[in-house]
């Protein structure tokens, strides 16, 4: 083996050394998030699919981590595993696609009462408009929410997903401002949703509680803060569709 030979075969080894040791140490945070997120789906979704997206998530923040940016290693690691896990939900894309129909329907009824009232919609009024009772339109939007996973980095103006366009890529400095444009925007968007739903989106999203432990926070089932969770995010998608003209 000559001399080049053996110092690439020297660097492969150390950088598998590396490897295994962030694997090791930060293994327990890809299981977290992956338990986190296979509460909010079906029994098809396997943890373990999960988690191994989860560990490329992580070799690739190892990789491209810039501790100049301020962020600590495990708050980005964390974003890139999450990232990672979401991609392969949406590779499998076990939804019907009769429910990705049917929550852009009902979005586009909260966008056009609360055009028109200047007020939140209210749920009798969007089964109204969908010509459905107020106990099928429940129903729809408990399984609406059965796909909806996502955090509120995941959230933009694709047709299922909030922002399918924010990525870590480098963009020019017109990407970068449009970007905190949309962050703006998305807050705001948050803020003046009805309380409960907002509420429901900070216990879900920031205290990361499931949909059991949030119905004994507000003293409801479970099923029904499903279906808080489920409206909260079509109102959302409702007051950000101008983003899709961006």
């Amino acid at each position: 083996m000559n001399g080049l030979a053996a110092y690439d075969q020297e660097e492969k080894e150390l950088s598998k050394a590396k490897d295994s040791e962030i694997v090791a140490k930060h293994a327990p945070l890809v299981k977290r998030i992956a338990y986190h997120l296979i509460s909010r789906l079906p029994p098809s979704v396997l943890p373990d699919d999960l988690i191994q997206a989860g560990m490329i998530g992580l070799l690739e923040a190892a990789r491209n981590y810039d501790a100049t940016q301020g962020a600590s290693f495990e708050t980005y690691a964390g974003i890139r595993i999450r990232g990672a896990m979401l991609d392969e939900i949406r590779r499998s894309d076990w939804a019907p696609r009769s429910v990705h129909k049917k929550a852009r329907v009902v979005a586009e009824a909260v966008r056009n009462i609360e055009n028109e009232t200047g007020r939140d919609a209210r749920d009798h009024e969007v089964a109204a408009s969908l010509e459905m009772s107020l106990e099928e339109y429940h129903r729809l939007l408990q399984a609406a929410s059965g796909y909806r996973v996502m955090s509120f980095e995941d959230i933009g103006p694709g047709d299922d997903s909030f922002s399918d366009h924010l990525t870590d890529e480098k963009g020019t400095p017109l990407d970068g401002l449009q970007k905190e444009d949309f962050k703006n925007s998305l807050s705001d968007a948050i803020s003046s949703l009805p309380e409960r739903e907002r509420l429901v989106m900070a216990l879900y999203y920031t205290e990361e509680l499931n949909l059991r432990e949030i119905g004994e926070v507000l003293g409801v089932s479970e099923s029904r803060v499903c279906q808080i969770h489920s409206q909260a995010v079509i109102r959302l998608q409702a007051r950000m569709s101008h983003w899709k003209l961006l």
